[in-house]
């Protein structure tokens, strides 16, 4: 598995866990890089990821919504609900990754992780993300 292979699923791993605790993202992603257990230590891109996406939270929701007018964020399964933040992040905010990786990357995720009906949704979603939605600037905060 190619290294930010790995580091996404890392990321997943965070948002995921901070999702069905309902605990801060930050505060999963803080445990993880103090403690990492038998985990092999965080990679910095799963780091980056998930700093990003917790920078852009609320205009990422806002434009997954938008790409999928037919599932309200709180109705997709919690895996799908991560990889639709990471995959935005990295088409909307990562200019080091090409559009068909973010998704390729993404729908694979949902392949091996959740359900059956996931991959596509995942592609759909993300590609409209690709096609339609405005890239998001890098803000200080």
């Amino acid at each position: 598995m190619a290294a930010r292979t790995k580091a996404r699923k890392r990321a997943l791993d965070i948002l995921f866990e901070a999702d069905q605790k309902g605990s801060n993202v930050l505060d999963v992603l803080d445990a993880r890089l103090k403690d990492s257990g038998r985990e092999m230590p965080l990679p910095p891109y799963a780091e980056q990821i998930v700093r990003g996406v917790v920078q852009w939270w609320v205009e990422l929701n806002s434009i997954i919504q938008d790409a999928s007018p037919e599932w309200q964020l709180t109705r997709m399964p919690a895996v799908d609900r991560a990889l639709l933040r990471i995959g935005a992040w990295e088409i909307l905010c990562n200019d080091e990754v090409d559009l068909a990786v973010a998704i390729d990357e993404a729908v694979s995720l949902a392949g091996d992780l959740s359900t059956d009906d996931s991959p596509s949704f995942v592609n759909g979603v993300l590609g409209a993300i690709g096609r339609d939605a405005p890239a998001l600037t890098h803000r200080e905060d």
